[in-house]
């Protein structure tokens, strides 16, 4: 395809330091920015690589179109940018990632008071057509974590299980694999394993922490056995806690709660990424915190909260039943 390898072509040159053959006027604003992405956000050097890589591409094309700098762009130059990366048949993948490090460009420089407005707002992200996963609504979230009776071990550990999991994001099997020594409860963090054995660090709440530590100090020993590990969560038998058993519980506690959606192992992953994007978090911070390699997969859920938006306007706008 002549326009993959356009967009090959254009990553195959780009210089060391992406920022290097921009006008000074677009650097200076970028630069403000990956430094708060590094020391406020505490993002990968590689995830800053990657927003600086695609901010250089936009500031370039608006350097051929004239724009001086930032505060000259509006929303027609950010449309012509984006058209212009269709036209090079970048995937839709692509062209949402990049429209993304220019979005949370825009609100930096007016947090930042160098300029009033945003100018992306009304730019629009390409669709992508993918099968959107089942995500709960935060009062379903909120009944199954209730769900568990904490006056026993096995609720416990049930409450345990389903906090951490709705707060880190982990996949499944990384949840099973959580040792005591990865689990940081004073910091508020766990450290995890993921595909291809990438080590990544995924924040926690408050109310995570304090389910684990409940569960520590009145679950866990219930189910420690003579051969029983190191690992956090335990079965009756003092083994490592299946995928198989995580799903039963949570199907167990769906009912329990009422909740008629289909029951899937990674639902609570899924509605930790939703939840977060509503909340306003950037897509390339979820992106890390779910241990996602590539971007487009973490893209899903922009269609997901879209696709959430249109149900309510269909539902409660006064226009949309005539």
């Amino acid at each position: 395809m002549p326009g993959a390898v356009c967009a090959k072509h254009y990553n195959a040159h780009m210089p060391k330091d992406p920022l290097a053959t921009i006008p000074e006027a677009f650097v200076e604003p970028v630069e403000s920015f990956l430094a708060w992405l590094e020391l406020e956000r505490g993002l990968s050097r590689h995830t800053i690589d990657a927003y600086a890589r695609d901010l250089a591409q936009c500031a370039d094309y608006l350097h051929q179109k004239e724009f001086t700098d930032w505060n000259a762009v509006d929303e027609t130059a950010v449309s012509g940018w984006t058209a212009s990366l269709s036209e090079a048949q970048y995937a839709r993948s692509s062209q949402a990632r990049k429209l993304s490090a220019v979005r949370m460009l825009a609100r930096h420089l007016v947090r930042e008071g160098i300029r009033p407005d945003d100018f992306t707002e009304l730019a629009s992200a390409p669709k992508l057509s993918r099968k959107l996963p089942e995500v709960l609504t935060r009062q379903e979230l909120e009944l199954l974590l209730e769900a568990p009776a904490t006056n026993t071990p096995h609720g416990l550990r049930d409450r345990a299980i389903l906090e951490l999991f709705y707060s880190s994001g982990l996949r499944v099997s990384e949840l099973c694999g959580v040792l005591l020594q990865s689990i940081n409860l004073d910091d508020g963090y766990v450290r995890v394993f993921g595909k291809g054995a990438k080590e990544r660090i995924a924040p926690i709440g408050s109310a995570a922490i304090t389910a684990v530590r409940n569960y520590l100090a009145g679950g866990r020993s219930h189910f420690v056995k003579p051969k029983t590990g190191s690992e956090l969560f335990l079965s009756q038998q003092g083994r490592a806690i299946s995928r198989k058993m995580i799903w039963v519980l949570i199907k167990q506690y769906a009912a329990k709660a009422g909740i008629e959606k289909p029951i899937k192992p990674h639902l609570l992953r899924h509605s930790f990424a939703t939840h977060l994007l509503e909340g306003g978090a950037d897509l390339r911070a979820i992106q890390e915190m779910l241990g996602h390699s590539d971007i487009s997969t973490t893209q899903i859920y922009t269609a997901v909260q879209s696709a959430r938006l249109a149900d309510e306007h269909a539902l409660y706008h006064p226009r949309s039943k005539q």
